[in-house]
């Protein structure tokens, strides 16, 4: 288990690298707080936007669009 301290964006891209199974360079995403849930982040690169939880667990946020 990895674990995400802070938003730390370099330890975050290789995360994200890691769960997409593609190359993230830390200059290439932008990270801010996730106000739904306490310690975790929005990470947004590519046209996806992913959350990273205390924990590490990463997981896809879903298009609000109609």
């Amino acid at each position: 288990m990895k674990i995400v301290y802070a938003a730390e964006k370099p330890s975050i891209a290789s995360l994200l690298s890691d769960y997409t199974h593609l190359s993230v360079s830390p200059e290439d995403i932008r990270i801010s707080e996730n106000p739904d849930e306490t310690g975790s982040f929005y990470v947004g690169w590519d046209i996806n936007r992913y959350i990273v939880s205390p924990s590490g667990r990463i997981s896809a946020v879903k298009s609000r669009r109609s």
